[in-house]
């Protein structure tokens, strides 16, 4: 009997919200599903930049299956604020792009070198190919056609074997 009474308790422990705001967790307690006592500084964390009442309402507002995502989004924002407290998340999205721009500024001068190599190492494999594929092999270079290394395009076509550079390889586009 005295496991049973000590299990029940446990299963009553209040969720970190209530446990912060110091107030006894009610079964229908919105913020139990989302904030669970071995999460506290979840809960410190959005309490800090939202404020209990404010998340209460949003939680209220949304719909059941959305409340989950919305306490997620709520908790990152507020790790971020704290972190950052002037651009909170948007700081960490800006330095992002500006990482994605900087890479692909580095590919598109990696493929340029490629492109000049490329143009002044013989290709054996050419005196080998049809007059076809001689006639085809620098079409649309730059566009997703024909070129020996991935160049992003609106079109999406296979990758495949034939190449201007390489011999074959199976690893540039067709």
């Amino acid at each position: 009997m005295a496991s049973s009474s000590s299990s029940s308790s446990y299963s009553n422990s209040p969720c970190a919200a209530c446990k912060f705001l110091r107030r006894k967790c009610l079964p229908d307690c919105i913020f139990a599903p989302y904030f669970p006592p071995e999460e506290p500084q979840k809960f410190a964390n959005v309490h800090k930049i939202f404020g209990a009442s404010n998340v209460s309402k949003l939680l209220n507002e949304v719909q059941p299956h959305q409340r989950e995502d919305a306490v997620n989004s709520l908790a990152y924002e507020a790790e971020a604020r704290i972190k950052d407290p002037v651009y909170g998340c948007v700081g960490a999205i800006s330095v992002l792009q500006r990482q994605v721009i900087r890479l692909q500024k580095e590919l598109d001068a990696t493929n340029a070198d490629l492109m000049r190599y490329c143009n002044e190492v013989p290709n054996p494999t050419l005196g080998r190919r049809n007059n076809h594929n001689n006639n085809n092999n620098n079409n649309n270079l730059g566009e997703g056609g024909g070129g020996s290394f991935y160049f992003p395009s609106s079109s999406s076509s296979a990758w495949n074997n034939d190449d201007t550079c390489g011999g074959g390889d199976g690893y540039h586009r067709g």
